[in-house]
């Protein structure tokens, strides 16, 4: 009876192993080093220039807003979304590219596993890389007002701060991990459908209620510990940064890893399918 179980779990394993080889040592994936580096570089010279008392006064609730805004900004809606164009939609497509998916699909393996086995081990990437990231330049834009830094992440809200940040990175990249997934297993150049996201993910504020829960940002956005203050130089950044609607973590936690869930379901069904012409 746990035969089947057994074979698949070591099926899984292995191409696991395998699938992890290749994301984080694709040369094709060199530019999302670069953007999971980009943050913890800018706040580790934040840290440097701050810790010689040349960047000016400011306050550590005032960095503290800056790394809101950089977390909402910038990981949310440019880097662990782009990053997952780059690692989920090339997990089938790159294989074609390189002319390699016939291994797989040759071999006696449920192509359900194998869809599971890339999602995995694409996701592990982007936790590390982005979820690393998050961490590293939140603690590095604190990092030079030392005891107080201190004060404020045991004795006060900063661990939890940091706690909420992490999860929503790692809950960023379940939910784009998977449409991008489907979206590498449907197009031949995943930028083009990657932009339409894009664009309804940025009008997901202007969309009726149903229409809202659609999305991967809509059960992001009321998870971030920290919010915004309104932009003071006009409406340009408003329409980047997220809104106010509050939706209860207990309910958009759920939410987002349901809808993921049916997306990779969706996805495994659609391996069954996968018929490759390397003659594209």
């Amino acid at each position: 009876m746990n035969a089947p179980w057994r074979l698949w779990g070591r099926q899984l394993t292995g191409v696991l192993r395998l699938e992890l080889k290749k994301s984080f040592l694709s040369r094709r994936g060199w530019w999302i080093y670069l953007l999971a580096l980009g943050p913890v570089v800018l706040t580790a010279s934040h840290w440097l220039i701050s810790s010689r008392g040349h960047w000016g006064e400011h306050s550590l609730a005032e960095d503290n807003r800056v790394y809101a805004g950089i977390f909402q900004v910038f990981y949310l809606r440019l880097g662990i979304f782009f990053g997952c164009v780059g690692i989920f939609a090339n997990l089938f497509r790159g294989e074609i590219l390189e002319k390699t998916l016939h291994y797989y699909l040759l071999s006696p393996l449920r192509r359900e596993l194998l869809a599971i086995s890339k999602y995995v081990a694409g996701l592990l990437t982007a936790i590390v890389f982005f979820g690393g990231s998050a961490g590293l330049s939140y603690v590095f834009i604190h990092l030079h007002y030392g005891p107080e830094f201190e004060e404020f992440l045991f004795q006060g809200p900063g661990l939890e701060q940091l706690g909420w940040y992490l999860l929503v990175a790692v809950l960023a990249s379940i939910g784009y991990g998977a449409v991008f997934l489907v979206l590498g297993q449907w197009f031949g150049n995943p930028m083009i459908p990657a932009a339409v996201v894009m664009v309804w993910e940025a009008i997901n504020s202007f969309l009726p209620p149903i229409l809202k829960k659609i999305s991967v940002i809509f059960y992001l956005k009321s998870l971030c510990p920290v919010d915004l203050p309104p932009d003071p130089h006009g409406p340009f950044l408003s329409l980047l940064t997220l809104d106010a609607e509050p939706i209860p973590a207990w309910l958009a936690i759920p939410g987002l890893l349901v809808v993921s869930g049916a997306v990779l379901c969706y996805a495994a069904r659609r391996a069954r399918r996968i018929e490759i012409s390397y003659s594209e």
